[in-house]
């Protein structure tokens, strides 16, 4: 049975299970899918610190035979930052048009404390402990420590050759690991979403369903419109193929709402696109840790303008400079802590806005993370296809026969 009909397989059983779990009071059932998934999430984030480390490690060192690693690396920040901010002024218009904090009230409940300033994030880089930074899962910290180690190898030359051999091994032992886990996706899909659909309530849903269809209607025009656009223009190929080399990847995001729990799919993807493999495994890793349209651009944005919506407050246009700044150079700190609650939180300190209407956004904020973590893993995929072909090596007839499903042999 192809990848995607299992996906699809186990995401309606999961919605059969979860109704019926909620239909008939079965809360044991409700604990079953939710436990299910839990042990799905916790099995990939107990393989993917060091798949991160020994893959940033190995792909560090590897650019030193890649002609121009050093354009190549500047080319895809640089790519980053541009897609950052078309996704950054998608949700800004989105939430001025859709005027998402229309008729809802703000509440001194579900206030969250002041966190995710620019201290916490720029503290976030730095490991304390690097046995606590594996432990954690502190996918931030685990690339500045992989990132250091691939450079001080580099420099020490023949004497780290035992430490790469090694650091080449621990990467093939756990990438095969991490597609055995794969292969228990749809088990996982079960779980999540039968979960999700027996637990959310019907109240909390109608009261922000405006700010939610937001997000998600932004997150979607960034998706299907502004991310085409930019490979047509950029690339001069069919976005079609990449989409459908890429979509696995982009529902294992969905599904999961982790950007390094679908990185080996991502990964794979991009390769079969045509890009080279020391390149993809430089450029996909880090960008499953920094790049972050949906949660650090787009979110961000919606979430501000309802704030201060419902907290009676105007923003001005410097306000909202302030909101594409920060979702252009601070997604970065969306690896290193808490996620889209981070690049929120921040946001609204930057900006002086009441945390107290926080706890609105926070209660639905699981239902959006699907879509935002798609787009996310979306704009990863793209980045280092758009550079790999504007600098003219991407494998064009390896991009035209790639293949769409990611247990399939690979080509390369």
């Amino acid at each position: 049975m192809p990848y995607w009909a299992r996906i699809v397989g186990g995401l309606f059983l999961g919605v059969f299970l979860g109704c019926l779990a909620r239909s008939a009071g079965l809360e044991w059932l409700s604990a079953v899918l939710g436990k299910t998934g839990d042990l799905f999430i916790q099995l990939l984030k107990l393989v993917v610190p060091p798949f991160v480390f020994s893959a940033i490690v190995a792909s560090t060192v590897a650019l030193r035979g890649l002609a121009g690693a050093a354009r190549l690396a500047v080319s895809t920040l640089w790519w980053f930052c541009v897609t950052a901010l078309l996704a950054a002024g998608v949700g800004i218009g989105v939430g001025l048009i859709g005027d998402p904090g229309r008729g809802a009230a703000v509440t001194e409940a579900g206030g969250v404390p002041r966190q995710g300033t620019w201290m916490d994030f720029l503290t976030g880089i730095v490991p304390v402990n690097i046995v606590e930074s594996f432990a954690q899962a502190n996918i931030l910290q685990v690339v500045t420590l992989a990132v250091v180690a691939g450079a001080a190898a580099l420099a020490v030359g023949e004497a780290a050759a035992p430490f790469l051999v090694f650091n080449q091994a621990v990467f093939e032992i756990v990438q095969r690991v991490l597609w055995w886990l794969i292969w228990l996706s749809p088990v996982g899909t079960l779980g999540l979403v039968g979960h999700a659909v027996a637990t959310v309530s019907p109240d909390v849903i109608s009261s922000l369903g405006r700010y939610a269809l937001a997000v998600n209607i932004g997150s979607a025009i960034v998706l299907f419109v502004v991310y085409p656009v930019v490979f047509a223009v950029t690339t001069r190929l069919s976005p079609l193929r990449f989409f459908r080399v890429a979509w696995p990847a982009i529902w294992q995001a969905f599904i999961t709402r982790s950007s390094v729990a679908a990185l080996p799919v991502t990964q794979r993807a991009v390769e079969r696109l045509g890009v080279p493999r020391d390149y993809a495994a430089f450029a996909v890793p880090l960008g499953a840790t920094t790049k972050m349209d949906g949660c650090s651009a787009i979110s961000p944005a919606v979430s501000a303008i309802f704030i201060a919506q419902v907290s009676g407050i105007h923003l001005h246009l410097t306000d909202y400079l302030l909101i594409v700044f920060i979702a252009v150079v601070g997604s970065v700190a969306t690896a290193g802590l808490n996620g889209a609650v981070v690049l929120l939180t921040l946001t609204v300190s930057m900006l002086g806005l009441p945390f107290a209407a926080l706890g609105l956004l926070l209660a639905v904020d699981p239902l959006l993370d699907m879509v935002r973590t798609a787009t996310n893993v979306a704009g990863q995929a793209l980045v280092p296809t758009v550079v790999a072909a504007r600098a003219g090596i991407l494998g064009e007839g390896a991009y035209q026969t790639a293949a769409a499903d990611p247990l399939a042999p690979s080509q390369r």
